[in-house]
């Protein structure tokens, strides 16, 4: 039997990745990508899928109840993939208001839409972000506190306690992903390594915050998908669930691989003033999704890098005019 699923936010670089997953791997499943299409939103993303009778885009905001009631109403909508978000950290730093609009009452919207609608299933996109930084040693565990550090960190943490609520209140079955920093193709190019590869790439600059020593879990955006799928099928209602690969990189051992995959100078690296409460690390223990749901990370991070350098040395077309539409200024170009 079909399932019909809503993915928001599926124009951008999880969502699309997520749909494509979808669609490669099921016949019994129909997507409805519903996608405000803002800057990191593109529909290049899926071409390769815009003919198929099993997805559907719909241009809409998730801060639209209307339009939100009517694609769940008109498409039978079971389950509900929430990739919709503001997400990157300097943007959000100097427009907090814009990722409390989009991140906060958009997904309370969808929530109460969800429920109205009576849709079995709800599935938010959270971040390790939520849970702050760590020191040299531990991980963070579903169990971990909030404790965000930055607007965007704090919108993602609010919009997990509304999730949290319409699962008690309500009894809609909810479950969070926390996914650790996720690379691959198609990322837009305003994160650490999709930032540093098209730089290098033009011989321009490859800015890194403070001396480049924070450090990140990076996981292969087709590991990201494959987790998320076991999710939306098996997880339990109401429980969180933590992403990760254990492939920790400090951002200047990023920057470095890059420019050694693409035969380029590490003299292109220069350094900027740290973002304002720069998270130190991010590491994600991710034993309960292996062993209550049997998911693991298959792509090593140097594996990974080789993929997603690959296909963007291939695909200039795609990133190149996206460096000068909403650029962020150069002091922005930062990690991940």
């Amino acid at each position: 039997m079909q399932m019909n699923i809503m993915v928001t936010g599926g124009a951008g670089f999880l969502g699309s990745n997520f749909i494509g997953y979808m669609l490669d791997t099921y016949t019994d499943c129909r997507i409805i990508n519903f996608d405000k299409l803002t800057y990191a939103g593109n529909l290049d993303n899926l071409a390769g899928y815009s003919w198929r009778s099993d997805y559907q885009f719909v241009l809409g905001d998730i801060c639209d109840r209307a339009a939100v009631d009517k694609v769940l109403r008109h498409y039978e909508i079971e389950a509900i993939v929430n990739f919709a978000a503001e997400s990157h950290v300097d943007r959000s730093i100097a427009d907090p208001s814009a990722f409390a609009m989009t991140n906060v009452v958009g997904t309370q919207t969808l929530l109460d839409a969800a429920v109205s609608a009576g849709v079995r299933r709800f599935v938010q996109i959270s971040t390790d972000e939520v849970y702050g930084s760590l020191g040299d040693t531990g991980w963070f565990t579903e169990e971990s506190g909030y404790a965000p550090n930055n607007p965007y960190s704090a919108s993602k943490a609010a919009a997990d306690m509304f999730i949290r609520a319409y699962y008690q209140t309500y009894g809609l079955h909810v479950n969070y992903v926390r996914c650790s920093n996720t690379y691959g193709p198609r990322q837009y190019p305003e994160k650490l390594i999709p930032r540093t590869i098209t730089d290098a790439i033009a011989d321009r600059p490859v800015i890194i915050h403070g001396e480049g020593q924070s450090i990140r879990d990076w996981l292969y955006i087709g590991d990201n998908a494959a987790a998320i799928d076991l999710v939306l099928k098996k997880g339990e209602p109401g429980e969180i669930y933590n992403i990760g690969a254990e492939q920790e990189r400090r951002t200047i051992d990023v920057a470095k691989a890059v420019l050694d995959q693409l035969g380029k100078p590490h003299s292109l690296i220069c350094f900027t003033e740290d973002r304002p409460s720069q998270d130190y690390r991010y590491a994600n223990k991710f034993d309960k999704i292996r062993r209550e749901l049997g998911w693991y990370p298959v792509c090593r991070f140097e594996e990974g890098l080789m993929l997603t350098v690959d296909w963007y040395v291939r695909n200039r077309q795609w990133w190149s005019p996206l460096l000068t539409k909403d650029s962020l200024p150069v002091s922005s170009r930062i990690s991940g």
